[in-house]
């Protein structure tokens, strides 16, 4: 009986005792939420922790803001001599191109106080945001000419020859940001930021030369004739000629090579913030606006009778940048999220190469070429997505 006394006792006990702390355990649980809210500042996210983005960036160029004639027409009929000075008509502008996209490397390391403050470096690039466009020939047979400041103007050689412009833009971008925590789900922006744009412009007749155009240096002319007044009376068709082939060769450099280089270095500020949140699911965006200094230069190759002329300027300007950037977070992990997003990046008081044509002097007593400055009065925008991975540690 004892036994059995002693047996009910330690149940009793082995029951009653935790049922009594039992409040208490549950007030310890209830107290802690069921899950953290992403990007909230619980403890498992306001300590000091750092975060690694490494994504794809895809962008797209804008047309260019220059508006620079690269071809224009006269009919084959009329003679070379008139292809200098007679009104042409505009075929081909250098707002016409339509660069495709490319695709480059964008990483971002972040890290994150346990205070009010964040510091975050960031870099991409893009290269060879290409475009490609030839006029001609045609039939009947047209002149293609392109005309520059000074006494240069260049015509295709042969009948058989249209005339191509192909353009080429790279973007580099590094960028070192402080973040001052304006609330949970808001930050201030300052920083320093590098920029580099790269364009380049090159033209040329295609295909190219079979034969040397002996047309052109008067080699075809009879004996005693005036040269110049033969090479002036020439059409089109007559580049037809035989006599106006001369020798097989291997070809000719393009007649027209520009590229230039802007190297922005300054000041941006911007916010950033999330704008929604579920479940695992966030939203936000950022601006940024800055201003920099600009070290623009204008390197160019120019061929005049086939010879080649070199030239090249630089200036320092001012210039601006407009940053907006949209993004769409998806946490598949507690340390690891993939990354979705759209870029938007302005760049203002830029050298673009079809704008500097205006800037280069070619002279003909003695023939020269001079770079008379540096145009940086061109904007250019750039578009495109990202998506990545952001790793948390």
């Amino acid at each position: 009986m004892r036994f059995a006394w002693l047996l009910m006792g330690l149940v009793y006990f082995s029951i009653a005792i935790p049922a009594e702390s039992s409040p208490s355990t549950l007030e310890t649980k209830n107290s802690a939420p069921i899950f953290a809210d992403i990007g909230s500042d619980d403890s498992s996210i306001s300590k000091a922790h750092w975060a690694l983005s490494v994504e794809a960036i895809s962008l797209k160029r804008s047309n260019s803001s220059v508006n620079q004639p690269l071809v224009s027409t006269l009919p084959g009929t009329d003679t070379f001599g008139q292809t200098a000075y007679k009104p042409t008509a505009e075929v081909f502008n250098s707002n016409q191109f339509q660069q495709g996209s490319a695709i480059g490397p964008k990483f971002t390391l972040e890290y994150s106080s346990n205070s009010d403050y964040g510091v975050e470096l960031s870099y991409f690039g893009v290269q060879n945001l290409n475009a490609n466009n030839t006029i001609g020939p045609s039939n009947p047979g047209n002149w293609y000419v392109m005309k520059a400041p000074g006494s240069f103007w260049q015509t295709q050689d042969f009948a058989y020859q249209g005339m191509n412009w192909s353009s080429s833009t790279s973007l580099y971008s590094a960028e070192a940001t402080g973040k001052i925590k304006a609330s949970d789900s808001f930050n201030f922006l300052a920083g320093v930021r590098w920029l580099q744009l790269k364009d380049s412009l090159i033209g040329s007749v295609t295909p190219g030369d079979q034969n040397i155009p002996l047309w052109k240096t008067g080699g075809c002319a009879p004996l005693g004739a005036d040269i110049p007044l033969t090479i002036a009376s020439t059409t089109l068709s007559q580049t037809n000629q035989a006599c106006a082939s001369g020798d097989a060769i291997s070809g000719y450099p393009p007649f027209w090579t520009t590229n230039t280089s802007n190297n922005l270095f300054g000041l941006q500020l911007g916010a950033q913030g999330r704008l929604f949140e579920i479940g695992r699911l966030s939203f936000g965006g950022s601006l940024k606006v800055g201003a920099f200094n600009n070290q623009a230069t204008q390197n160019d190759a120019v061929s005049i009778t086939k010879v080649m002329y070199l030239t090249s300027a630089t200036v320092n300007r001012m210039a601006y940048a407009g940053e907006g950037v949209i993004q769409l977070k998806y946490l598949i992990t507690d340390d690891l999220s993939i990354k979705m997003g759209y870029q938007m990046l302005w760049l203002n008081q830029v050298a673009l190469a079809p704008g500097q044509i205006p800037y280069v002097y070619s002279g003909s007593s003695p023939t020269s070429v001079n770079a008379r400055g540096v145009n940086t009065s061109s904007s250019i925008l750039f578009q495109g997505g990202t998506v990545g991975l952001e790793y948390l540690f």
